[in-house]
């Protein structure tokens, strides 16, 4: 096999100037017409085969030279930005005005067009087929969207592989696990609907104010008295209004937030949560006499890392640092709509660690002055290059 570690020296300017030209031009899920340009003419360049899917998604096929193996992998990485004002002050940061890339995904771009241009040099090395997604909208679960237009057909996947950063992770390390990786992840919103009064008269109104504050305290009991602690729930409010004076009761609110837990049977356990999520608020409604609505916005699944493809990429992780030290077992209860292919076909998400406070890279995903480790990027080429090597030579996949 040609020599990566070399080849990749080439291109780590490259690397830095595709992500800083994602990172100042964001767009948000299906709006992505600049980004899905750039990455369909330069896939077109290389040669490889290439369409748009899903609106503004973009999907190349690279065949290998070799004739003899029907294997595809695919490689994904994800093309929307955030609704965020941006605040890093970076000499690229953001020209378009409350729309951030906080999430890595302008960085997932950039690793995976330069995979694609190493790989398509080296077609005549390889045979089988190498699938490079480019999905839209993932902060809104564009997977589905993708799904059902082909992505995993024509030709069928065989495994897929995606790379990820966590700024929970020193930069140097890699968090790569086997199994349920990722947790369920449900979005709700909730009406309240009573009825108002001046708040010298509370007799005379219902109060959705406080049914909300009961709400949120009982929904407490599901975290600690109803599931297996060692199988870790949150569920979490992160919006509420309601009330419109200080002197009337409220005869509406309206607050969302989201369910997340860890478990290993996701349909029986979701059922299970939702079931109880529900029973709760009906209690609490019917104490305080108030009406309400409950609505559920689709959302993931648990992500699962299949244990035969983690096995093959821990190889070329070790093989990446020279060091087998800097592989950390990972899990966590955020989403990700990759979990959407992991429950179909076997597939891992690597996550690379880009916490480094000397160069001012210590805040979360979602944080206006999200930024990542950039030296990092070239270790997400090498993963994604070296895996989709010997996952198409692999006889276990």
């Amino acid at each position: 096999m040609f020599d990566i570690k070399r080849e990749l020296i080439g291109f780590e300017s490259e690397l830095k100037a595709l992500r800083r030209d994602f990172h100042e031009y964001p767009e948000l899920g299906f709006n992505e017409f600049r980004t899905s340009k750039i990455i369909y003419d330069y896939l077109k360049k290389l040669k490889i085969e290439v369409k748009n899917i899903a609106k503004t998604g973009v999907v190349g096929i690279l065949k290998g030279d070799i004739e003899g193996n029907d294997k595809t992998i695919l490689l994904k990485a994800n093309m929307d930005a955030l609704p965020i004002d941006e605040k890093t002050e970076l000499l690229f940061a953001s020209k378009n005005t409350g729309i951030m890339h906080a999430a890595g995904h302008d960085a997932q771009m950039a690793i995976l067009l330069v995979t694609a241009k190493i790989l398509s040099r080296h077609r005549h090395e390889f045979s089988g087929t190498v699938k490079f997604v480019f999905q839209p909208n993932e902060e809104q679960e564009g997977a589905t969207g993708m799904i059902e237009a082909g992505v995993l057909e024509n030709p069928a996947v065989s495994a897929a592989v995606a790379v990820d950063f966590w700024n929970e992770i020193p930069t140097g390390y890699v968090g790569l696990s086997k199994g349920v990786v990722l947790g369920v992840t449900e979005e709700f919103e909730i009406s309240l609907f009573g009825k108002a009064a001046n708040t010298s008269l509370p007799h005379k109104g219902k109060d959705t104010i406080i049914a909300a504050a009961k709400i949120i305290e009982a929904l407490q009991f599901l975290e600690t008295r109803e599931y297996d602690p060692l199988c870790p729930i949150a569920i979490m409010i992160g919006s509420i209004n309601g009330g419109k004076s200080r002197n009337m009761i409220s005869d509406y609110v309206k607050m969302g937030g989201t369910i997340r837990f860890l478990f290993n049977d996701d349909k029986k356990n979701k059922d299970d949560v939702i079931a109880a999520f529900k029973r709760i608020i009906k209690g609490v409604c019917d104490i305080c006499n108030v009406d309400y609505e409950i609505k559920f916005i689709p959302s993931n699944p648990s992500l699962v890392n299949d244990e035969k493809v983690v096995k093959i990429l821990k190889k070329e992780v070790e093989n990446v640092f020279n060091n087998g030290d800097r592989i950390v077992e990972f899990k966590s209860l955020v989403g990700e709509d990759f979990a959407q292919i992991s429950q179909i076909i076997p597939s891992a998400m690597v996550f690379l660690g880009i916490n480094n406070e000397e160069i001012g890279v210590k805040y979360p995903m979602y944080h206006p002055k999200f930024t990542i480790d950039e030296d990092v990027m070239k270790y997400g080429v090498e993963i994604f290059v070296c895996g989709t090597m010997e996952l198409l030579k692999s006889k276990e996949i």
